[in-house]
């Protein structure tokens, strides 16, 4: 079994060992998904943990994996995909335990803030999940005695068509002690107390406003006055808030899209193998042009990310390069294109793809090749010729041809039909601009520019 540990991302994510059936057979999280998988792989580590990892080695025939924005958004992702295929060496997870969530009883007249770990559709509000309950509720505790969103702590069961009975209400401490705002005994009504809850509802989804400035000062104030408990109490108040700020965004996650995360990964690996990448190409960008007997002639950049669109970063430029007057000339549109690309990411190399794609054949690499050379910047690059899709290689005499059907193929099929397709729109909008207003020359065009129109 070749688990292709080269190619695994160093983010965090979970990862999905399967068998030789496809039987998914265990699931785990990772600060770092390639140091993490390797270390199964270490012969030091073998009977470092008794009998699971040696049994589960000789079973492993392939691994997927999902990448997540945070280590906690891993944590909570592990636990959704534990709960829904019981893989076999998992012995943890299967006892039903799951992390909190806040729930805002709106579907009630006066409504309650509990700590759940069930979800049920309906009309109170979930916020969350959050992997440390002990936080949350700490945040609960204070919530209630500061009374920021002054909600009733009881767990009485009323409403306005069913009042609570009055002996319950005369033995409630918290009505007693002014704890509470007492809807049950009418000392608010039902909708200033609908209005207090819409706040809580607002707070919990991480509208704070000046909220933290303002515990910030406290805090500060009773230090100085040598007040640390209730410094700490304020303190502890700020750590609760800024982990409801992150909080984790993986139990938004639909069964659809997990799904279809791991067969974008195994695109992505066949394309690594295909070309000969000992990296994941994440990050794709691929160019292609447009144009009429040279006329309007432009140049397009689109963007992938872990097999997805990701429009934010495309790109489109006036060509400036003269053109022959009776055609255009593909390979130096694609020369300016790519190497007023590679001019930006000098300036930020933060934006570096990890693989380059461009429409066309040997002509359009010799392009590309210029324009590096130029740039006196390097990036893997291949090129898809239209005619019979075979893969171009810098310095290969020969192209790569795939069978119909395979997923490196359709992935870069895919990515380039939607970069044609984009060069296509921009030079059709350019060129009724210029049936319009009847000018036609290439001459004083401005520079490239985002859809946004920021220059590059």
């Amino acid at each position: 079994m070749d688990p292709r540990l080269d190619i695994l991302p160093n983010k965090p994510g979970v990862y999905i060992m399967r068998s030789k059936e496809g039987t998914i057979i265990y699931v785990g999280k990772a600060k770092n998904l390639s140091d993490r998988v390797k270390q199964y792989f270490q012969e030091s580590n073998l009977y470092s943990r008794g009998w699971k990892l040696p049994c589960l080695l000789p079973l492993i025939a392939k691994i997927d994996y999902v990448t997540t924005a945070s280590e906690r958004d891993a944590l909570v992702l592990e636990e959704k995909l534990i709960k829904q295929y019981q893989p076999f060496f998992n012995s943890l997870g299967k006892d039903g335990k799951s992390y909190p969530y806040l729930k805002l009883t709106m579907g009630e007249d006066y409504p309650r803030l509990q700590l759940t770990r069930r979800v049920v559709r309906g009309k109170d509000l979930y916020f969350g999940p959050y992997p440390k309950s002990s936080i949350v509720k700490s945040l609960m505790r204070f919530l209630w005695k500061s009374k920021y969103a002054p909600l009733r702590p009881c767990k009485w069961n009323f409403s306005r068509q069913k009042p609570l009975d009055e002996r319950k209400i005369n033995t409630c401490i918290y009505y007693h002690t002014g704890q509470c705002p007492a809807p049950c005994a009418g000392k608010i009504s039902y909708e200033d107390y609908r209005a207090i809850a819409q706040r809580m509802a607002e707070f919990l989804d991480g509208h704070f406003g000046n909220i933290t400035e303002t515990i910030t000062s406290l805090m500060h104030q009773h230090a100085q006055k040598l007040e640390y408990e209730q410094a700490a109490v304020y303190r502890n108040f700020l750590q609760a808030l800024a982990h409801m700020q992150e909080r984790v965004i993986v139990g938004r996650f639909k069964d659809d899209q997990i799904t279809t995360a791991m067969e974008n990964t195994d695109k992505l690996k066949r394309l690594a193998q295909v070309i000969g990448m000992h990296k994941l190409p994440a990050h794709i960008e691929a160019f292609d042009n447009s144009h009429l007997f040279g006329r309007e002639a432009v140049g397009c950049m689109v963007c992938y990310i872990n097999g997805e669109k990701n429009h934010e970063h495309y790109r489109r430029f006036k060509i400036r390069s003269k053109l022959p007057e009776r055609g255009g000339s593909d390979f130096a549109m694609m020369e300016e294109s790519v190497y007023r690309r590679l001019r930006q990411l000098k300036r930020d190399p933060s934006q570096t793809p990890d693989l380059i794609l461009l429409d066309g054949g040997k002509s359009q690499i010799s392009a590309a090749m210029n324009a590096f050379d130029r740039a006196g910047l390097y990036i893997p690059f291949i090129a898809l010729a239209e005619t019979h899709e075979g893969i171009y290689l810098p310095g290969a005499a020969e192209s790569i041809k795939l069978p119909i059907g395979d997923p490196a193929l359709n992935l870069l099929m895919e990515i380039r039909d939607e970069v044609h397709r984009f060069a296509i729109t921009y030079h059709r909008k350019l060129r009724g601009k210029a049936e319009l207003t009847g000018h036609q020359s290439q001459e004083g065009l401005i520079d490239g520019k985002d859809p946004a129109g920021r220059d590059l």
